[in-house]
């Protein structure tokens, strides 16, 4: 199967000295997505864990919200011109009533776009199945405070490649459930939901996302599409992403590193423990 990292060989410059020397680089590769044999759509992505990227993807699009709803996945043929399968290609099996996929995508989606082909804005607000706005979740600010570092020690290709987003699943005492990296930062997001799928968790209520660059309208939908309460980012959230996590009741905090935040929506989440 296809590896997240290539190894590639390159001329370092420093100053007026140069010198060639082995690099590696974040993969990326087509993903084509059925459903029952029909073309969904074609995502960029960093191979490994594209069952749970294909999950996750089902989730973000509304196709799928419950573990049950997910019958199936598998790889599909797809050879290279040596005739190995190359993994580029997976269907799943909905369950229920068959998903009308000419409302949804079927054109390429790049690592850098989670939501290319959609007409409107108002096409994207997909709305969730959950009310994360009546989540009773707190957290104390020293627990957020200590997550950044907790997914950057779970980033292991981007030790080697410097170019990959992560997404990371926590429980509301910190501990870390899942960790995920792409060259897309929509679909590191999609592979931690589709894991939270596979494994039986969604709704994701008590949880926190937290995403390794900025916060974006798309990804503040499929944390709301997962059930999760709270989206922490590293970086700076838009104005529409800001805009959904109010109108959603659902926690969005940005430019999360070294003890500070910015917390833009439902504050009242964040509190200290007393007892800390």
């Amino acid at each position: 199967m296809a590896r997240a990292t290539v190894r590639r060989r390159v001329v370092r410059l420093r100053g007026a000295e140069r010198g060639a020397r082995p690099d590696s680089l974040a993969a990326e590769e087509p993903l084509e997505i059925r459903i029952g044999g029909e073309a969904l759509t074609v995502t960029m992505r960093t191979p490994g864990h594209d069952f749970d990227l294909v999950a996750g993807f089902l989730v973000g699009e509304g196709l799928v919200g419950a573990t049950e709803e997910l019958a199936a996945l598998r790889y599909c043929a797809g050879a290279d011109e040596d005739g190995a399968n190359t993994y580029n290609v997976v269907d799943a099996t909905v369950r229920g009533a068959r998903p009308a996929l000419s409302a949804h995508r079927n054109l390429l989606t790049t690592s850098a776009c989670g939501l290319c082909g959609r007409d409107t804005v108002d096409a994207v607000r997909t709305r969730s199945r959950w009310d994360v706005s009546a989540d009773p979740l707190t957290l104390d600010p020293e627990v957020l405070y200590a997550l950044p570092e907790r997914l950057r020690a779970a980033q292991r290709a981007f030790e080697s490649t410097g170019g990959l987003h992560a997404a990371a699943l926590f429980t509301a005492d910190g501990a870390l459930l899942c960790a995920r990296e792409d060259v897309g930062r929509h679909n590191a997001v999609d592979k931690v939901v589709g894991w939270a799928l596979r494994e039986g968790l969604l709704p994701l209520r008590g949880h926190v996302l937290l995403v390794s660059g900025r916060a974006s309208f798309e990804l503040t939908q499929k944390a709301a599409l997962a059930g999760l309460p709270l989206l922490a980012a590293v970086s700076a959230p838009s104005s529409l992403a800001v805009d959904l996590a109010e109108e959603l009741g659902l926690t969005l905090v940005g430019f999360l590193r070294e003890r500070t935040a910015n917390v833009y929506t439902r504050a009242d989440r964040i509190v200290a423990d007393p007892h800390g």
